[in-house]
């Protein structure tokens, strides 16, 4: 973890001493439970609301439910009215679809029992494509003609509705299942077929009704069959479809497609099914001809491309990609040869905002200064180095003006409440906007976080929070709780203000609160990443517990009562903890957890461990269920029945392994939840969490007000 910083600015120079000197003009007051709990206490004063930019000049604010256009350079203000709406919307109403259009008219346009899903108007606003009974359709706005691209969507056949691995780890859930792209010129849709017929069941048992049922779901777990996927492209009007130049039977995977600018290209993303060799073709919607533009193999594996920016009159692409270890910018030929790396180093690029190309500039956002904070930065297309545009140790949260003149910042750190600041381009304050630092943040007594490090058994440095009790006693120890997501690139701790009243409470009871990132959180960039290979999991809790081992060396700290707490991936941390780890955690609570990556879905798992054919070893020594034997504290296991993502077989199994080896744990199911919970079940989930941290490691009653009501 790097440290550098670039000096705080004059007009920032008593910040820093708002965080350590004491209240010496009154005692602070200590958060009550009610406070806490019952009614909770806003910490915080509210920031300007800014809603965006209204040109380069001006950006919005919102005040009182007013809108006002502030001039960046001068601050004067006048009313804002935004734009009469050029776009008409599309939803799904009553299993139809209905357009509404600038002017508030409301177009039905289609009208069937069967509910149409994810529509979307085509860029010209003529068409709207859509999904129904699996097959791709389109009705013309004009004369609510409706068009069939597909015809033989079934149970196991989908067109441009997609097959589950690809909607919870290729395109996302933020898909929500669609599968088809309008190309720019409005006059081709590009869509995925998928296969699913040879890809497994799995059921999910309901408790429901006196018989129960079963949700059968088709989910391809490690090493399984994967759905068979196609790339068509179809003209708007209908006609034969154009299937791009790849055999359906191949073990391949296709990510997100790209049209270029003009429309006239598909750039369609191929990997196989080890994940180490992507290619980006470029397609002819003509003849279903294919191109490679890009290729990238790594050693591991390699993630999918979000975004590519093309360059204007077909002068290149650039893209963000972390095959150097670390995430970089990189500027290329249209043929895909490289141009220029535009940045490098031992940090990594987060975001590429904006580019300008007549400046020939790209703004994007780091982990440049330390890899817990973000920063805003700009590069030349010629490379050079980055020039920094924010200041001090603060993670910034940007709003970038379109041309890149001016930008807003949101910042703060762990122990500096947010404050708002516009600055140019050359990163020169114009002025500052607000400060959250309000009448409560200095009426009451808070327990913030410290930002730590702690190295590995192999030397490598990784960083930790600890909020320590309010009130230490010299010789007393206390106990410790860990809470750790710990998956691949899902790092926890980020230098910024995200102050938890409950951790306050727990402060105040003599809890000590921990929260560690492992090698491949992401701090480490790629290069700490490739580490797991093969092995996920392993090194992971290996450094949970160097973390841990150098926490019990420190004073006040009860070797006794080390607890760790997570979900999903957490969960099977949690689990790996207390069977692996068992010599260093005492307790655990862990929810919806992978207990076994062969019990996990193909494209996730194998991404990081290959099949489980091709890696036996590596998925025997990362099973919590392997290392069973070793538990020896006391472990809740949590999960919903109706998991639909890391199914409750794990738990069972992890489960029925402890009962043949005679050992103590805790159980806790939540009848028909998936994965996590809310309403009652989540006040109840929260209330046994507290009952068992004051039985297990306060060793004091629980407090009347968790009593679940």
């Amino acid at each position: 973890m790097r440290s550098t910083s670039k000096t705080l600015p004059a007009w920032l120079a008593g910040l820093s001493l708002l965080v350590v000197l004491p209240a010496t003009a009154q005692e602070k007051k200590e958060l009550t439970f009610d406070q806490i709990f019952t009614s909770p206490v806003t910490l915080t004063a509210p920031l300007p609301a800014i809603r965006g930019w209204a040109d380069k000049d001006h950006y919005i604010e919102a005040r009182n439910g007013q809108s006002y256009r502030v001039n960046a350079r001068t601050g004067k203000t006048s009313p804002y009215t935004a734009p009469a709406e050029t776009g008409s919307t599309v939803s799904v109403r009553d299993n139809d679809v209905y357009l509404r259009t600038p002017a508030g008219e409301e177009i039905r346009l289609t009208q069937d029992s069967v509910e149409e899903k994810n529509p979307v108007l085509s860029p010209d606003e003529k068409y709207v494509a859509f999904t129904r009974n699996n097959d791709l359709y389109a009705v013309e706005v004009a004369n609510r003609k409706e068009i069939r691209y597909t015809s033989d969507g079934s149970d196991v056949v989908y067109n441009g509705w997609a097959s589950w691995v690809y909607y919870e780890e290729i395109l996302g859930r933020a898909s929500r299942y669609r599968a088809f792209w309008w190309s720019p010129d409005s006059r081709k849709i590009a869509f995925m077929r998928f296969d699913d017929t040879q890809v497994p069941m799995f059921p999910i048992y309901s408790e429901r009704g006196q018989h129960g049922f079963l949700e059968k779901t088709r989910y391809p777990k490690a090493g399984d069959t994967n759905p068979e996927t196609r790339v068509g492209i179809v003209p708007v009007t209908g006609g034969n479809i154009t299937w791009a130049d790849f055999n359906a039977k191949d073990d391949q995977y296709f990510g997100q497609p790209f049209w270029t600018p003009d429309g006239t290209t598909l750039w369609a993303q191929w990997m196989n099914r080890g994940q180490d060799n992507l290619i980006i073709y470029a397609i002819d919607p003509q003849t279903g001809a294919k191109k490679p533009v890009y290729h990238e193999k790594q050693p591991t594996w390699i993630d999918w491309f979000t975004d590519i920016h093309y360059l204007a009159g077909e002068k290149g692409f650039i893209l963000k990609s972390d095959k150097s270890g670390w995430d970089h910018i990189y500027l290329f030929n249209m043929d895909g040869s490289l141009k220029k790396q535009l940045t490098a180093g031992n940090w990594r690029v987060r975001q590429i905002l904006q580019i300008d190309e007549k400046k020939q500039l790209v703004y994007f956002t780091a982990r440049k200064e330390a890899s817990t904070r973000f920063d805003l930065y700009k590069v030349r297309f010629n490379g050079g180095e980055p020039e920094r545009l924010t200041f001090g140790e603060f993670s910034h949260d940007v709003k970038l003006a379109p041309e890149g003149g001016y930008f807003i910042t949101t910042y703060s750190n762990m122990r500096t409440p947010p404050r708002m600041a516009l600055l140019n381009d050359k990163g020169k304050l114009i002025r500052e906007l607000g400060n959250a630092a309000g009448v409560a943040f200095n009426t009451y007594a808070l327990a913030l976080p410290e930002l730590k490090s702690y190295k590995t058994r192999d030397g490598l440095e990784l960083p930790m929070t600890i909020i320590w009790p309010e009130k230490m006693e010299s010789g007393k120890k206390y106990p410790v709780l860990i809470s750790i997501y710990g998956g691949p690139d899902a790092g926890s701790i980020y230098d910024t203000w995200r102050p938890s009243l409950p951790a306050q409470w727990y402060a105040k009871e003599g809890l000590i609160q921990v929260v560690m990132d492992n090698r491949a959180a992401g701090h480490l960039g790629k290069k700490g990443m490739n580490d797991i290979h093969r092995q996920l999991g392993k090194h992971e809790i290996e450094d949970y517990m160097d973390g841990a081992r150098w926490l019990i060396s420190q004073p006040g700290v009860d070797a006794s009562k080390i607890c760790i707490t997570g979900g999903s991936f957490g969960g099977y941390m949690t689990c790996m903890a207390l069977t692996y780890g068992a010599d260093v955690f005492t307790h655990g609570i862990a929810n919806f957890s992978v207990t076994d990556w062969q019990l996990y879905d193909s494209h996730y798992t194998e991404r990081y461990m290959d099949t489980p054919a091709e890696n036996p070893e590596g998925y025997r020594i990362t099973s919590a269920i392997t290392h069973a034997a070793r538990y020896k504290g006391l472990l809740r296991i949590v999960h919903g029945t109706m998991d639909d993502n890391v199914h409750l077989q794990n738990t069972i199994q992890l489960v029925n392994k402890f009962q043949d080896l005679n050992k103590h744990f805790e159980l806790m199911l939540y009848p028909g939840e998936r994965h996590g919970w809310g309403g009652a079940k989540g006040l109840h989930s929260r209330n046994e969490t507290y009952r068992f941290v004051y039985t297990n490691l306060l060793e004091k009653p629980l407090p009347a007000g968790f009593a679940g009501k």
